[in-house]
């Protein structure tokens, strides 16, 4: 939430390039399923999926901006300002959940942990997490950045845009931890162009949620 202002302020400006892998969505996800997009942006992934096929859609996003952008640019989205760390949705309502360049905009190892488990609350057994972003680099200009910034931050590969977000890559192995409680189906490093134009190394990857109820 603390980065609000700053999305809020770019909502619209910016345009996100990095691929969403809809054909390997749909292997794993029947399109009447009831899908949540949570960071949704102006909402450019679910419209992907709705003119796909997909008729259960919603996308949340923290920022107005970037929502008041969906609403005008796909009025037969459902796409909801969130409003508090918590989703508000039911236990087990959802059969998919899409994580899209969200984990890159949390910076704390506890953060990112406590949005995976509220995930994990929504999903159904047998759910699943599609979650795309971004890896560590090992170029000078972001090796330099994790470096200067990681005494402030305590986490390497956090750093500060000259606009004013905060990002991080990660670790991949960070990454096998944080989603060890999904059953991994697909798991493929890439390579994005990201939103201000730079490449830098990234993922996707598609887990299911055990069938085993607590």
């Amino acid at each position: 939430m603390e980065q609000k202002d700053y999305w809020d302020s770019v909502s619209e400006q910016k345009e996100f390039t990095t691929p969403f892998q809809a054909a390997e969505f749909k292997k794993y996800v029947r399109e009447e399923a009831p899908v949540l997009d949570l960071g949704c942006g102006y909402g450019r992934t679910l419209d992907e999926l709705y003119q796909t096929g997909y008729c259960n859609l919603i996308g949340m996003d923290f920022s107005e901006g970037m929502i008041a952008r969906g609403r005008a640019l796909y009025p037969y989205l459902d796409l909801r300002v969130k409003e508090t760390d918590s989703i508000p949705l039911p236990d087990q309502s959802a059969e998919a959940v899409i994580l899209f360049a969200v984990l890159t905009c949390i910076r704390e190892n506890d953060k990112q942990r406590e949005l995976i488990a509220e995930i994990g609350r929504v999903l159904k057994p047998g759910g699943v997490l599609y979650v795309n972003d971004f890896l560590l680099n090992s170029d000078d200009r972001n090796t330099d950045r994790y470096q200067r910034f990681q005494n402030k931050y305590g986490v390497y590969g956090v750093f500060e845009l000259p606009e004013g977000a905060v990002c991080r890559h990660h670790d991949e192995a960070w990454i096998y931890q944080l989603l060890s409680d999904f059953f991994t189906l697909k798991y493929q490093r890439l390579i994005f162009t990201t939103m201000n134009g730079h490449e830098s190394k990234g993922f996707y990857y598609i887990g299911r949620k055990s069938c085993q109820r607590p």
